[in-house]
């Protein structure tokens, strides 16, 4: 809820809901009290004003991106878990099982993945949030071939 009152705030998007004509699913078994928990806990860090990408400030050793220079839409996800939905495709909040194993490596279910909207997109798009357990968080625009950790 800080991150949705924060975006409404400062011109982000004041309404988080599903766009017209997508159903909302419910949430699913995948999702576990814990996920969600830490999750929502890392969805609700505090944005600062910082532009670009880096290197320096994540622990994972991936590129970051600080929160507020997420799009839109990745921003309205952020919301979204931060609330415990309603995600807008039945696969939000699944296992992410990191097959490519780019990001740091941990035991099966360590991982949950959102859904990010892409504008003009028939389907779910290339754009995900992998949240992990102790809360960190990671944005891929190209369907998983690379990621970059979310830092406030």
């Amino acid at each position: 809820m800080v991150v949705a009152a924060y975006l409404v705030a400062n011109g982000g998007p004041a309404d988080t809901t599903t766009r017209a004509g997508e159903a909302t699913a419910s949430p699913t078994a995948a999702r576990t009290p814990t996920a969600h928990a830490t999750a929502t806990a890392a969805a609700t860090g505090t944005p600062t004003a910082r532009a670009g990408t880096s290197t320096a400030a994540g622990g994972s050793g991936l590129k970051t991106i600080h929160r507020v220079d997420l799009p839109k839409e990745a921003q309205a996800t952020l919301a979204l878990i931060a609330r415990g939905g309603p995600y807008p495709y039945d696969r939000d909040g699944v296992v992410f099982e990191n097959r490519e194993r780019i990001l740091p490596r941990q035991v099966s279910g360590y991982y949950h993945e959102y859904t990010v909207v892409t504008p003009g997109s028939d389907d779910r798009g290339a754009r995900r949030i992998v949240a992990g357990k102790a809360g960190e968080l990671f944005y891929t625009d190209d369907h998983y071939a690379s990621f970059r950790e979310v830092i406030p």
